[in-house]
């Protein structure tokens, strides 16, 4: 185990006031390097608000953003029209939030570029983060070798079904909204469904690395 720390956050989903109040709490951390495992718009209120809060968090803190398969859809949006399956599942809140409407997305250069450079993963010594999973019958490796397993990186649930994976590391993920966190043998989930307003859910979820200590927020934004 390396002496690197990290301090991984679970999917957002338009809900700033939580994102907010979740930040708050973790002031005292900033010298650990913040992983976000992507989703952060769509479905909630106010996802042009989480953007805006973002930018600003990244001057004072080291952080890696990772792409979900939310931010995908709305650049396939942008980039392809490719609008329906984005608008059906939460992209009309998020263009609500931006002042749009159905056929033009107005986002600012920093927000655009926000999305575009998000990553689909992040390896480090100990710990594999990505958006959804990767698959449970491949090593990391095999699949970093395969683009189109990447790609799945976005989507990948098969892994929770999975007894036993070839990993080489724990994988860090979100994407599967789960009362609470998912901890098994080399998977750690923190989708603890901030957005949801369902028993169990609607909390947003860290989690600090190497400890495993998780750190929630009740959702505000309801």
């Amino acid at each position: 185990m390396s002496d690197n720390k990290y301090l991984a956050i679970g999917d957002i989903h338009g809900c700033a006031r939580s994102l907010e109040a979740l930040l708050d709490k973790l002031a005292g951390y900033n010298n650990r390097q913040f992983i976000f495992v992507g989703d952060y718009i769509d479905r909630g209120p106010d996802s042009r608000g989480v953007i805006d809060l973002l930018l600003d968090f990244r001057k004072q803190a080291d952080c890696i953003f990772l792409r979900g398969n939310h931010e995908q859809m709305l650049l396939d949006a942008i980039e392809y029209g490719e609008t329906n399956m984005w608008l059906s599942n939460g992209g009309r809140e998020t263009l609500e939030s931006y002042q749009s409407d159905d056929h033009e997305i107005d986002l600012s250069k920093e927000h655009l570029e926000f999305y575009q450079t998000t990553r689909l993963y992040y390896d480090t010594p100990d710990y594999f983060f990505v958006h959804a999973g990767i698959s449970p019958a491949k090593t990391i490796e095999q699949c970093l070798e395969d683009e189109e397993l990447i790609k799945e990186f976005l989507w990948e649930r098969s892994h929770l079904n999975a007894f036993d994976t070839p990993w080489e590391k724990t994988l860090v993920f979100g994407h599967t909204p789960r009362p609470f966190p998912i901890r098994r043998n080399k998977m750690l989930g923190i989708d603890t469904g901030c957005v949801y307003d369902s028993l169990g859910y609607g909390k947003l979820t860290a989690v600090l690395l190497p400890e495993v200590e998780f750190v929630q927020q009740v959702c505000l934004d309801k």
